[in-house]
């Protein structure tokens, strides 16, 4: 998601003009239970991102990570823009208040977005949600997402689940290089899900999801001669998810870790003359660890890390510039540093991994971290606090964020607020709600004497 608000203030900014299609694009004793649990969960978060981060450092080209020793270009402004962006966006209030932390958290009729297998341990039969948040309204009033999830239990090992994701991005008038107004137009862009969660044991769980993108930003108008038309795409998700539980000294605790790559599909375009562009690929490393001290307190600390799986943009050679070999350049996009990324899909998310023009140390750049926590009493009421951060080089995304959780019955409720921790950001103050409401199986009367019987015994 590294520069989605660049790319809607863009398109904004461009309503009075002839519209550029690549812009529009673009938180004594028990004391020390807490305090061994906290060291294991440390314990656990330090080797696995100790392997994460040499996994990364053995794809990494020699030849890129000598170019980063000669010229630092990891120091430049060089994010990574995709189209539909939105698609990144978190839309449910709980993930909003955790930092946008999610891949391992507990399931609920949210988890679409962070790790469709963590369906697979939901605890009720049924459930939906609705979701709606004002974005960017700092900068204008009549942007936002709205979201609707709705998942199903077939048996106890498997789950199914669809979603609907809406942004709507305002009012837009089109005038020409004269100023005179070609049409008014409420651009937009929705992704409808669907998926399927398999519970292989008690442990772990899988799922795959498929997904239906349209983006239509212009409204079919001309643009340098060319129609624009909406853009469509195809995209699926492949996610597992592990929880075990962990009993110290009394206490239940429990570790989890998810991993999602979501938005694996075809490159988008809107007109049929330009070049196509990256939907956003990203993957998701989630961990989670909850304590529960006892039966009406229990506290979840979340960290998760996420990495746009597109060709970073290379460095190109000014026209007239004089290469190392004393060579005069001559033709532009003639490459500098980095890697081409005029790629084909599966090519551009292994590249992802060593194409920065910077080396390995702007690679590293470019994973964004977020940290959650959540304290829950007796599984009714939660407060959230989290912090999400970008590095200012892709970006420069950093917020802080908090919610509130209120659970009964069937019904949920959830509120995020969100705080930026750089100033005159467009995300300041961004507002989340979700209501959730949650069914359990209806037994048959043959399932409740059963029950009855076992009572009994």
């Amino acid at each position: 998601m590294p520069g989605q608000d660049d790319h809607f203030k863009v398109a904004r900014k461009q309503s009075g003009n002839m519209p550029n299609t690549k812009m529009l694009t673009t938180q004594y004793s028990n004391k020390i239970i807490v305090i061994f649990a906290l060291t294991k969960f440390y314990q656990l978060m330090k080797r696995n991102l100790l392997l994460f981060t040499s996994l990364i450092f053995i794809s990494i080209s020699s030849s890129v990570f000598a170019q980063s020793v000669a010229i630092d270009y990891g120091k430049n402004l060089n994010t990574l823009t995709t189209a539909v962006p939105f698609l990144l966006i978190t839309p449910d209030a709980r993930g909003g208040g955790l930092g946008d932390a999610g891949a391992a958290s507990f399931p609920d009729a949210n988890s679409m977005h962070f790790n469709p297998a963590k369906y697979g341990f939901i605890d009720k039969d049924f459930g939906f949600s609705v979701s709606y948040s004002p974005w960017l309204h700092k900068l204008v009033n009549d942007i936002n997402l709205a979201y609707l999830g709705a998942y199903k239990r077939i048996n106890k090992r498997q789950v199914v689940s669809m979603t609907l994701r809406y942004f709507s991005l305002g009012n837009i008038t089109f005038t020409n290089e004269v100023g005179q107004t070609i049409s008014n137009y409420k651009p937009n862009e929705f992704a409808i899900d669907a998926s399927y969660c398999f519970k292989f044991t008690n442990e772990v769980s899988g799922g795959i999801a498929l997904r239906y993108i349209y983006s239509n930003l212009t409204g079919g108008i001309f643009v340098a001669g060319a129609q624009s038309k909406a853009g469509q795409a195809v995209a699926a998700d492949v996610s597992v998810y592990y929880e075990k539980p962990i009993e110290i000294k009394g206490m239940q605790t429990k570790f989890a870790l998810g991993a999602n790559i979501s938005n694996i599909g075809n490159k988008i375009s809107y007109t049929e003359n330009l070049d196509r562009d990256f939907i956003p690929t990203n993957l998701r490393l989630g961990f989670s660890y909850d304590l529960n001290f006892d039966k009406n307190n229990s506290l979840a600390l979340l960290l998760d890390f996420n990495k746009l799986l597109v060709p970073t943009p290379p460095v190109y050679y000014q026209i007239n510039e004089v290469t190392p070999s004393g060579d005069t350049i001559k033709t532009p996009k003639t490459i500098k540093a980095g890697r081409d990324p005029e790629v084909g899909v599966v090519r551009g998310m292994i590249q992802s991994f060593y194409d920065a023009p910077g080396g390995f140390k702007e690679e590293m750049k470019e994973i964004n971290i977020a940290v959650g926590l959540e304290y829950w009493y007796a599984k009714q009421f939660s407060i959230r606090a989290g912090y999400f951060n970008e590095a200012s080089t892709k970006g420069n995304r950093k917020y802080v964020t908090l919610g509130a959780g209120l659970r009964y019955s069937i019904f949920g409720l959830d509120f995020a607020y969100l705080i930026p921790v750089t100033q005159r950001n467009p995300l300041e103050n961004t507002l989340r709600f979700s209501l959730l409401f949650n069914f359990d199986k209806v037994k048959t009367k043959k399932e409740k004497e059963g029950e009855d019987i076992k009572k009994n015994e």
